[in-house]
């Protein structure tokens, strides 16, 4: 199979040379590979692909070679062409929903995969196959309430898993388009504190003790004013963020050019906060723990999360929750959300969607519970700038 995995690279063109070979054996050998087909693939990219223009080839060859080790899930193409013209969705009855099987993580897995051996023929509407536009627990443009999204584009929010790798674009950190306006309103993100030696003349208070002097000159010093605030920027990023995606990029190029603060991070999620962090918005590739953040970065930070909130509730409330099967973990995702509330002295949402339909989203009105949330808008960004540097609330119980 690894000789399959050599000769398919030389055949689609990738440079794979007997040195690289020798690397990746060498690795294998040490354990490198984590007894993990994903973390294989991972490690034979990086050893085996020299430039980037190459990893569309190298992930058409790998996964010929292992197609149906651990289970991965593939489409073939014919299946793609089919859910790329979706049927119209009218929607279901309250009776029809009700009758509707609600299946676990596990179970609903294990039935995708066998519906994918099975399946031979395009579907629409029904229940039961991959399809478009019916309630199927598969495919995309209808209505389940425990279901794995295959191709398209998100609309009622409610998927349990998608079956596909999310590749998201990061924000921005340059953008110009209205960011006067998005500046003036970080412009309170200020708490102004005397820190360093006192080399800093302090024309007011000289003049002063000056004159109690009976105008005998009396030099005083002060130390200097910084901004002590610390901010902590976390960003759901890609499905149903993409429409904002400008409006989330004026605020990160504005904090970016908000040169007062004392301290600045900014990470990415999808969806919903677990165990890891992105430090990009290649969330599965360049990630830090959130505990390690956690650790790090003491009380006295503030912080400011941008989302919709909008997601399946599993996704919040049920153990490995996680939007993307391969990234799950026992810890659900409100857990990581109230340890963020309960370490860190403020914390505030912005959501951008319009607030009139916040409550029409199950997992929006728990957020809700958790954090103060704001619009993201100019009038939005103030007040949730006010609660962060304003007088302290009441700790979560």
């Amino acid at each position: 199979m690894f000789l399959d995995l050599f000769y398919g690279l030389r055949d689609e063109g990738i440079p794979v040379s007997i040195q690289e070979w020798q690397m990746l054996m060498t690795a294998l050998e040490k354990g490198l590979h984590g007894s993990s087909l994903l973390a294989f693939y991972h490690l034979s990219r990086a050893t085996l692909v020299k430039s980037e223009a190459y990893f569309d080839a190298f992930d058409r060859v790998f996964a010929r070679v292992f197609h149906g080790v651990e289970g991965e899930l593939s489409l073939t193409q014919e299946l793609e062409d089919w859910l790329n013209d979706p049927k119209q969705f009218d929607g279901l009855t309250d009776e029809q929903r009700a009758q509707l099987q609600r299946l676990d993580a596990d179970e609903l897995m294990r039935k995708f995969l066998e519906t994918l051996e099975e399946q031979d023929e395009r579907h629409d509407g029904g229940g039961r196959w991959v399809g478009t536009g019916g309630h199927s627990p598969y495919g995309h443009g209808g209505e389940h309430p425990t279901g794995i999204r295959v191709g398209g584009e998100s609309r009622a929010r409610s998927a349990m898993k998608v079956a596909e790798d999310r590749k998201f674009e990061s924000y921005r950190t340059d953008s110009t388009l209205d960011l006067r306006q998005t500046k003036v309103a970080l412009k309170r993100l200020r708490h102004l504190t005397r820190s360093g030696p006192y080399d800093q003349l302090d024309i007011d208070e000289s003049v002063d003790e000056t004159c109690r002097n009976g105008g005998e000159i009396e030099i005083v010093f002060s130390q200097e004013k910084r901004n002590n605030v610390r901010l902590l920027l976390l960003m759901d990023v890609g499905g149903t963020m993409d429409p904002y995606y400008a409006p989330v990029s004026r605020l990160l190029t504005a904090l970016h050019e908000e040169r007062g603060l004392r301290d600045f991070r900014a990470y990415y999620f999808h969806n919903c906060i677990y165990d890891t962090l992105g430090t990009t918005a290649r969330l599965y590739r360049d990630r830090i723990p959130t505990a390690d953040i956690l650790r790090t970065l003491d009380d006295r930070w503030k912080v400011m999360v941008v989302g919709d909130a909008a997601m399946h509730p599993a996704e919040l409330m049920n153990p490995r929750g996680n939007i993307n099967p391969r990234y799950e973990s026992d810890t659900r995702g409100v857990d990581w959300l109230l340890r963020i509330v309960n370490h860190f002295d403020r914390s505030v949402w912005l959501n951008p969607d319009p607030p009139k339909i916040w409550n029409h989203s199950q997992t929006c009105r728990i957020v809700q519970r958790l954090f103060p949330m704001f619009h993201l808008s100019v009038d939005g960004i103030e007040e949730a700038v006010a609660a962060l540097v304003g007088s302290r609330r009441s700790a979560l119980h």
